[in-house]
C-alpha cells in the first residue's frame, strides 16, 4: 500500500483460512513500512503534473522498485511462502466520473522481479462499470471485521463503511492527512504530530463554513475524493491564513464531518485505523461531537488495516470471488477484480 499522503510504503505478510461455516479469519505475521528515499516521495508527490510520456516511465520505474521492495520484506523476515503479492499501486488521477482512474506501478514488473503471482489494477475494472473505483475496502471490513457498527479509515482521505438496510456501503467523508501533512510541511514537519501544531492555531469560522458547505458534502451515495479536488477546493481557502490556523480549521473541519456521519447513522461502535487514529487532537474533538464508541485496535491493525484487507482481495481474486461491493463504490454489480499475472 502507498497512500496519497506518500507517507511510506506499507508492506503486511498475512494468513488467510475459511472455516467450515464460511466464515473468514486473519493473521498478521510480519509488517513494515518502508520510508520513501526523497527522490521517490517527490516522484510520487509530483506525478499529477508529470506528462504522458514521465508517467509512463514512473509507473514501469515504480513498478520495478515495488517490487525490489517486495523481494527485500521477504529476505529480511526470511518468509518461505508467498503465494500472491497483492499491489494497490499509488493513485496518481482519480476521476470517476470521467470513467478513469490511474495507479502506478506496473505489475508486471513486480512479477518480473519477485517471480511470485501478482494481482494489481483494483480500481479501473470498477471505475469502467460505473463506480467510484472506492473505497475497495469495505468487503474486507464485512468479512474480517464483523463485531463493528463501521470501520472508519482515516489516512490521506477518510472513508467509512457501515451495514445500512442490509448492505455494506461506503464512502469517502472528507480529507485528513493529505492536507494536514501539506501545512505541517510549511512548518518542516513531515505531519502534524498528535495534532499539536493545530492544537496551537486558532479555527477561522468563515473558512470552516466555507469548507463544511462544499458541494462535495451535498452529495449523497457512493463518492471519492481525489487529491485534485483537494488541490482546487480545499487549499486555496486554508492559503489565505496562518499555518496553525489552516491546521486549527481543517481538524475541526474533519472532526464535524465525520461526527455528522456517526450521529446520522447512529453508530454505536467504530473501528478507526489509518495514521489519523494517531492524532489525539483530532480523536478528542470527534468524541466531543458524538456518542459513538470510538475503538482504536493496536497499532499494526492501525497501521496495516488497509494493507492486510488488499492481500485479502488477492486471495479472493485468486479464488475467482467477489472482492468489491456495488453498495459500496456504485459500480452496476458486484465483481472480482484485478489483473491476475
Amino acid at each position: 500500500m502507498s497512500g496519497t499522503s506518500v507517507d511510506g510504503l506499507d508492506l503486511c505478510y498475512s494468513a488467510f483460512t475459511k472455516t467450515e461455516h464460511n466464515v473468514w479469519n486473519f493473521e498478521i505475521l510480519k509488517t513494515e513500512t518502508y520510508a520513501y528515499p526523497e527522490e521517490w516521495e517527490d516522484k510520487l508527490l509530483n506525478s499529477i503534473n508529470a506528462t504522458a510520456t514521465e508517467l509512463m516511465e514512473l509507473n514501469s520505474d515504480y513498478g520495478f522498485y515495488l517490487g525490489e521492495q517486495v523481494q527485500k520484506f521477504i529476505r529480511e523476515n526470511s518468509i518461505q511462502q508467498v503465494d500472491v503479492v497483492a499491489s494497490q499501486g499509488h493513485t496518481v488521477f482519480h476521476q470517476p466520473q470521467k470513467r478513469f482512474t490511474t495507479q502506478i506501478g506496473d505489475g508486471r514488473a513486480i512479477k518480473i522481479v519477485t517471480d511470485i503471482p501478482v494481482v494489481y489494477d483494483f480500481r479501473s475494472q470498477d471505475v469502467l462499470l460505473g463506480g467510484n473505483g472506492a473505497p475497495l475496502v469495505p468487503i474486507g471490513d464485512q468479512l474480517l471485521f464483523p463485531e463493528y457498527d463501521a470501520c472508519l479509515n482515516m489516512g490521506g482521505f477518510s472513508n467509512i463503511s457501515l451495514s445500512f438496510k442490509g448492505k455494506r456501503i461506503a464512502f469517502d467523508i472528507c480529507p485528513v492527512n493529505i492536507v494536514q501533512n501539506h501545512y505541517a510541511e510549511k512548518l518542516n514537519k513531515k505531519f502534524d504530530s498528535n495534532g499539536d501544531l493545530a492544537r496551537s492555531g486558532n479555527v477561522n469560522v468563515e473558512i470552516l463554513e466555507t469548507l463544511n458547505n462544499l458541494e462535495f458534502y451535498k452529495i449523497t451515495g457512493p463518492k471519492s475524493l481525489g487529491r485534485e479536488w483537494v488541490v482546487k477546493e480545499v487549499f486555496p481557502l486554508l492559503d489565505q491564513m496562518k499555518t496553525e490556523d489552516a491546521l486549527a480549521t481543517v481538524a475541526e473541519h474533519s472532526a464535524e464531518k465525520i461526527a455528522e456521519v456517526f450521529r446520522f447513522y447512529h453508530l454505536k461502535n467504530v473501528l478507526v485505523t489509518g495514521g489519523g487514529a494517531y492524532n489525539t487532537h483530532l480523536i478528542s474533538k470527534i468524541r466531543e461531537k458524538t456518542e459513538t464508541n470510538v475503538i482504536i485496535p493496536d497499532p499494526v491493525l492501525v497501521d496495516f488495516k488497509e494493507a492486510l484487507i488488499f492481500a485479502f482481495m488477492g486471495v479472493l481474486r485468486i479464488k475467482n470471488e467477489i472482492n468489491v461491493l456495488s453498495s459500496a463504490t456504485g459500480s452496476s454489480t458486484d465483481h472480482c477484480t484485478g489483473i491476475l499475472l
